[in-house]
């Protein structure tokens, strides 16, 4: 629930419908919403595997691009020293 309402104050109602009831994404969009229905039937572990499925389906093609940010963060000055720094230490 908190998932979706925060989708919803960060790019709207309107796009947060469209984003789930593309023609594509209703597999993924059904699994979602009825793990969210089971969690609420009192079966969480069940459930959260049903929206775990869901939101994987659902975010599929976002997945490499998110992927190829945090590979990307290596190249930022500050975080790059404190990489050297753990590694130096034996951390990382």
């Amino acid at each position: 629930l908190l998932f979706l309402s925060g989708l919803v104050f960060i790019i709207g109602f309107r796009r947060t419908f469209t984003f789930f009831f593309q023609r594509p994404k209703l597999k993924g969009t059904s699994f979602f919403f009825g793990g969210l229905i089971v969690v609420l039937m009192r079966w969480p572990i069940l459930g959260m595997l049903l929206e775990a499925y869901g939101f994987i389906s659902l975010f599929r093609s976002f997945f490499p691009v998110a992927f190829g940010f945090l590979g990307s963060l290596a190249n930022i000055p500050l975080l790059s020293q404190v990489r050297r720094g753990w590694g130096a230490l034996g951390v990382g």
